[in-house]
Formats: structure tokens, C-alpha cells, sequence
């Protein structure tokens, strides 16, 4: 049991360690590419890995969930990549890691807003108390000083939100219309199909154009890859086998750590780390606490 409890802890800080730090890949992955390619390489990079598993998998896909679960990658991965990539060229690694803590949040206002999902009194109040500590993020920094508040910089923090959105959809839509359908099946088989048009994505954008021998570009693809088979279809394959071994519950608490994991690496890469970034990501992360408090004791019991 004891043995069982290391391996999980291990996973569990493997995940928060890759999902952290994917922000840092995309900011340095920009350097040598587009948005547009950094987002398509790194999805097709996932599904090239999971290619082998799609096929395996695919018989045990009902034919009457198949288009819910192609939308999935769609809602789940492919367009919030191309959002990522696009605002993580203009922010800091740390400031993309605090706002995605917003997930859970978008994921309680989507079933709220598009599946009616019921609600208690607490999961609102946490909601409000989330939306507060982003409000604050994007504003004070312009009231101290720190930062003067623009459209521009403001327009690409709504990119992540807006992903964050999207990442609710695919969690209700999952939750409501795959039941019974296994995540790791579901996963491997939605991801499979991006890498056609994904593969389009990068000759549209004149990816086989590119100067390859040139060591901005080998960077880049380098960490771009990286971030697709290591933060998309890896840690996919890791975060389903620790729900498997300790549960829904802690396996959300990733959610906790990778804010964190992103500002580690925003200080290292000489990111400024402000008291008002800390103070909002608490805000963000007591609110996200309060939304699910009352899903936790639900588990447990």
C-alpha cells in the first residue's frame, strides 16, 4: 500500500513537473516558429505517438460516440493549442500558468451556462472569488505601476481564458455524453484523427519551408515536439493512470501545483515573480478549492 502510495506522489509531481513547464516550452518554442505552426507540430507530435493505440482502440468506440469524440480533441486539444501559442508569445510563462489554473472554474461556469448543471451556493462563491483573483491579476499591476494595462496585453490573457473555456466544454461534454466509453480509449482514438488536419495546418504553413539547419529552428521544433509527446500524449497516459490509482480526487490537485511549477520556472528564466501574481494565483486557487469542495466530499464518501 505504502509502495502504491510512493508511485502515485511520483506521478503526481511528474504531471504537475510537465504540465508547468509546458508554458516555458511554448514561450521558447516561439523563438524559431509561428503560433500557428508551434500549436499544429505539437498536436501532431501527440498524435503520431498515439496513432499505434487509436488503431487498437477504435473498434471499442461506439459508432454513435465517434463524432462526440473526434469534437473532443477539437474542444480539448487542437484549439486550445493554437490559444496557448498564440498568447504564450507575448506573455510570461508564469503569468500562462496562473490564468490555465482557471480550468476548473470554466468547467463549473460551462455546466452551468451550456448543461445546466445544479449548483450549490459554495461552487458560485467560488466561482466569484476565481473570477475576482483574475480580475486583480489583469488590473492591478496598472494601479501600482508595475505594468501599464493595454488592450494588446489584456486581448492575449482572454486567449487563455478562452481555452480555459474550451477545456470546460470538452469536460461536460465528455461527462455527458461518454459514459461508459474508457478515457484512455477515448483519449487515444480523439487525438489519432488530429494528425490529418494538423499535418494540413503545418504545409499550409509552409513548415516543410523551413530552414532546418539553422539551430533557432532545431531548438524550437525540438522543444515543440517535446511538448507534444511529453505534455500531451505522455501525461495524458499518466494523469488517466493516477485517477486509476488514487482517485478522481487527488488527481485534480494537479490543478494546484502547475501554477507553481510555472512560476519556479518564470523566476529561473529571469520572469518577474510579483507579490501581486502569488496573491491572485491564491485567490484564483481558494476559489477553485470552494468549487469543488463540495464535488471532493462527494468522492470521498
Amino acid at each position: 500500500m505504502k509502495k502504491d502510495s510512493h508511485i502515485s506522489w511520483g506521478i503526481f509531481i511528474l504531471l504537475c513537473i510537465i504540465w508547468g513547464s509546458s508554458f516555458k516550452l511554448m514561450k521558447d518554442s516561439s523563438v524559431g516558429l509561428s503560433a500557428a505552426q508551434i500549436a499544429a507540430l505539437r498536436i501532431f507530435s501527440a498524435a503520431f505517438v498515439f496513432v499505434p493505440f487509436g488503431i487498437m482502440y477504435f473498434k471499442k468506440i461506439p459508432k454513435n460516440k465517434l463524432g462526440v469524440v473526434i469534437l473532443s480533441a477539437v474542444f480539448g486539444n487542437l484549439i486550445p493549442a493554437f490559444l496557448f501559442a498564440a498568447a504564450m508569445i507575448k506573455l510570461d510563462g508564469s503569468l500562462g500558468g496562473i490564468l490555465n489554473s482557471l480550468t476548473p472554474i470554466s468547467v463549473i461556469v460551462v455546466g452551468i451556462l451550456l448543461f445546466k448543471t445544479k449548483v450549490q451556493t459554495e461552487k458560485i462563491t467560488g466561482v466569484l472569488i476565481g473570477f475576482l483573483g483574475l480580475l486583480l491579476l489583469i488590473l492591478l499591476p496598472s494601479f501600482t505601476g508595475e505594468k501599464d494595462i493595454s488592450f494588446e496585453n489584456l486581448s492575449y490573457s482572454l486567449l487563455i481564458l478562452l481555452a480555459t473555456l474550451l477545456y470546460g466544454i470538452n469536460v461536460n461534454m465528455v461527462g455527458k455524453f461518454l459514459k461508459g466509453v474508457h478515457p484512455i480509449h477515448a483519449a487515444t482514438v480523439s487525438l489519432s484523427f488530429m494528425i490529418i488536419p494538423t499535418a494540413l495546418i503545418l504545409w499550409q504553413q509552409d513548415f516543410l519551408s523551413l530552414n532546418f539547419s539553422d539551430s533557432l529552428i532545431q531548438k524550437s521544433i525540438s522543444y515543440t515536439v517535446l511538448l507534444g509527446v511529453l505534455g500531451s500524449a505522455i501525461a495524458t497516459a499518466l494523469f488517466y493512470m493516477l485517477v486509476k490509482r488514487a482517485g478522481v480526487l487527488f488527481a485534480s490537485l494537479v490543478t494546484y501545483g502547475i501554477p507553481f511549477i510555472a512560476l519556479l520556472l518564470g523566476y529561473i528564466d529571469g520572469e518577474k515573480i510579483s507579490a501581486i501574481k502569488i496573491g491572485c494565483l491564491g485567490i484564483i486557487l481558494f476559489g477553485v478549492y470552494l468549487a469543488n469542495k463540495q464535488e471532493s466530499k462527494t468522492i470521498e464518501q
